[in-house]
């Protein structure tokens, strides 16, 4: 991959590794709940509610920030843009269109196939293979 290509994408990562950091930061701070909040069983069914909302995004953005920072690893050694699994070109098109994908099109499509066809129906991958392999 060209430098100028990969410098593009390593400010593109720093910025958003910047924006997911502010954001949790105010979403740790909006975490509070006041008592006034609580004040019959609606009120706290909707905050019960909101809170639920606002810990699976600050899951959601822990996990894309995980990937960011794998991102910016790969660009640091030389190994970004490059399929974990088959060690072939990723391809610039889909680096664009899914940034922190450490896996080619084929790879991906083989790794969902995987996932689909299991005796026990599908297995959402976070659960991951040795879940998978222990209870398929």
């Amino acid at each position: 991959m060209r430098k100028e290509t990969l410098n593009r994408f390593k400010k593109m990562f720093e910025g958003e590794k910047r924006k997911l950091l502010f954001a949790d930061k105010i979403l740790r701070d909006e975490f509070s709940v006041n008592a006034d909040d609580r004040f019959d069983e609606i009120d706290q069914a909707t905050t019960d509610m909101e809170q639920s909302m606002r810990m699976r995004l600050c899951n959601r953005e822990t996990l894309y920030l995980k990937k960011v920072d794998d991102a910016l690893r790969r660009i640091d050694d030389g190994i970004f843009g490059l399929c974990d699994l088959c060690e072939e070109d990723i391809g610039l098109k889909r680096l664009e269109a899914r940034p922190t994908a450490n896996l080619c099109v084929s790879c991906k499509e083989e790794q969902e196939r995987r996932e689909i066809h299991t005796a026990a129906g599908l297995i959402h991958k976070s659960q991951g293979e040795s879940f998978s392999k222990k209870y398929a």
